[in-house]
């Protein structure tokens, strides 16, 4: 699956396997392509949910997932409430057929993301693999525990770890391949992705993707 994963800003990341295209938190998608079947939010802040992008991708039976604590700002932002699905943390879904578990998403020593606005990262399974979409989040201890063949997390700093903190999460978890995100865009560089890539340990695969 590494090879379906695209990644467009921030964490503006796209899947397409044999039967649906999956977005995670799409920014500045600037062209109409409604091809998505599913978009997953992990919060509402504007670099994750981007209401213009949304629109860009969305046809009739496009399935919106998000944080239960943001539903009523997705129904403002005109999101069609029969295209919305809410979630908790630490809970299972199956949508569209995908195995999905919320893992929460927050910051411990930062204000940015509270763990009481209950947040969301995703581990969705996709042909038989699975892939993990952290959102923005310090390392937690219900982080740790997550289990993936595949890891997207952000190295940025300021609102989210740092690659510093990201390759030791990495380490933990030991995923076959990382990709980071939420670099560059705001805060962090290119240079910051090398190095998160040089701290890994060695049978972890990094791929920059942007």
């Amino acid at each position: 699956m590494k090879d379906k994963i695209e990644v467009n800003l921030q964490s503006s990341i796209r899947i397409k396997d044999k039967r649906n295209t999956i977005y995670f938190d799409p920014f500045k998608i600037n062209k109409e392509r409604h091809d998505a079947d599913m978009i997953l939010i992990t919060h509402d802040h504007f670099d994750h949910l981007d209401i213009d992008s949304i629109n860009n991708l969305m046809h009739d039976e496009t399935l919106v997932v998000v944080p239960n604590s943001i539903m009523s700002e997705c129904i403002k932002k005109g999101i069609p409430t029969n295209q919305l699905i809410s979630v908790s943390p630490n809970k299972k879904y199956n949508i569209l057929g995908y195995f999905i578990d919320t893992i929460p998403s927050y910051n411990k020593n930062k204000e940015f993301h509270p763990k009481d606005k209950n947040y969301v990262g995703y581990l969705i399974t996709m042909n038989n693999e699975k892939i993990y979409v952290s959102g923005d989040t310090d390392i937690t201890s219900e982080n740790k525990k997550v289990k993936c063949d595949i890891a997207l997390v952000p190295i940025g700093g300021t609102y989210t770890m740092d690659y510093t903190e990201a390759a030791k999460l990495i380490n933990i978890i030991k995923p076959k391949t990382v990709i980071p995100t939420h670099y560059k865009t705001v805060v962090g560089s290119d240079e910051d992705a090398k190095k998160f890539s040089e701290l890994l340990d060695k049978d972890i695969e990094c791929l920059i993707k942007y």
